[in-house]
């Protein structure tokens, strides 16, 4: 299996994933909530908020999802290493707030740490496909 079969596989198996999670957040913000390891549940409604950080997922699986379809994988591979700064910020948070940090470290920094080996496999492929494609130098004749 090729590298490009590899990372084909594995962001459109991220982008599916996040639009899970999103849809899951917007559709039912109170089941889903309990798993991310915060302590405490915001006072009153907050499910509005829930339903924000879904929106803010689906939006990500989207460009992931758009990025794979047209086959722009160098911008791919960027994009897939900028997106790692969400699940990295939600680790820093519940750390912050006194989560747990096996959900902390075990959830979102592991989801962190894959998308950007993905990110970064995706880069690796294309910077290969664009030294393989690239012409050749011209030979310079001594004078």
């Amino acid at each position: 299996m090729s590298l490009k079969h590899v990372n084909t596989a594995l962001a459109t198996l991220g982008a599916l994933f996040v639009l899970y999670l999103g849809l899951s957040f917007v559709l039912s913000p109170e089941t889903s909530t309990p798993g991310v390891g915060l302590p405490h549940w915001p006072a009153g409604d907050g499910d509005g908020f829930l339903v924000m950080k879904g929106i803010r997922e689906v939006a990500m699986g989207l460009v992931l999802g758009v990025l794979l379809v047209t086959g722009q994988r160098r911008a791919l591979g960027w994009v897939l290493l900028m997106e790692a700064v969400a699940p990295f910020g939600d680790m820093i948070n519940v750390l912050a707030h006194h989560g747990s940090a096996a959900a902390a470290f075990g959830i979102h920094g592991l989801t962190a740490v894959l998308i950007v080996c993905t990110g970064g496999l995706f880069l690796r492929e294309t910077g290969r496909a664009a030294e393989a494609s690239a012409p050749a130098a011209p030979a310079v004749r001594p004078v």
